[in-house]
């Protein structure tokens, strides 16, 4: 059963297409990249599978169970971090965990227990008791990653989640992610415009003015289209006058 099944995805905003009969997969315990310039619908793309926005053309199941349709069950199997900043600055990073937890219904002895697991895998237990604008960039993006986690999701989606970093942030929160893929077997579905957040097993799917033009291993689109790296590729496929950035802002 796929982690996240997206299948002939329109959607509109007025006479503007945002995306256009979208269709990908993304395998349980892999770690798959959206790769698209900024306006190509991966926001979009988001707010459809969590329901932000209503998806009238389109199916969208997550583990089996429909977004639309029996929305209780599939989003119970999703974790977000969402592009803008979204922590209670003014909170230390364990309330901000619990809050969030009793907003799944769970206890706050047990929110406890769970928000300190998840902020010692995130490297940040012994900053549990400090607010959360204390923290630098990429310390908050980790911790919104373990807040996504508490309610022991088995998908995660992060659009955009090195925005706003240096590189060593970036570095450090890819290689975060790549192992809770690896070690906990979670799905990852990673949004990004910047090719060297990609490697060559990583599964990619290619977004372009609301297309999904490729899908795959990277480094078998690469040679595909007999280029030197994704960038080329991506050129290639889509026409592109100039490859993505090594690095920067969003």
């Amino acid at each position: 059963m796929d982690a996240l099944s997206i299948s002939h995805l329109s959607h509109s905003y007025g006479s503007r297409k945002a995306l256009d009969d979208v269709s990908f997969t993304v395998a349980p315990g892999s770690f798959t990249v959206l790769l698209g310039l900024n306006g190509a619908g991966k926001s979009t793309l988001f707010s459809l599978v969590t329901r932000l926005y209503a998806a009238r053309n389109g199916e969208i199941d997550i583990f089996g169970a429909n977004v639309m349709r029996d929305p209780g069950a599939a989003l119970r199997s999703l974790g977000v971090v969402f592009q803008a900043r979204t922590l209670d600055l003014e909170l230390s990073l364990i309330q901000n965990l619990v809050y969030h937890a009793a907003l799944h219904g769970i206890g706050p002895l047990e929110a406890r227990r769970l928000g300190m697991a998840a902020l010692a895998r995130a490297g940040l237990a012994e900053r549990a008791n400090d607010k959360a604008r204390a923290l630098s960039g990429g310390q908050m993006r980790r911790v919104e990653i373990a807040r996504a986690l508490l309610h022991k999701p088995k998908l995660l989606l992060l659009d955009e989640p090195t925005v706003g970093l240096d590189i060593k942030a970036r570095a450090d929160l890819l290689a975060h992610v790549r192992g809770l893929v690896s070690d906990e077997g979670l799905g990852v579905l990673w949004t990004t415009h910047l090719i060297d957040e990609i490697e060559d097993d990583d599964q990619v799917v290619i977004l372009h003015h609301g297309k999904a033009l490729a899908a795959g291993r990277a480094a078998d689109i690469v040679a595909e289209n007999n280029a030197s790296d994704i960038g080329a590729a991506f050129a290639t496929i889509t026409g592109a006058n100039s490859l993505f950035p090594q690095a920067g802002r969003g």
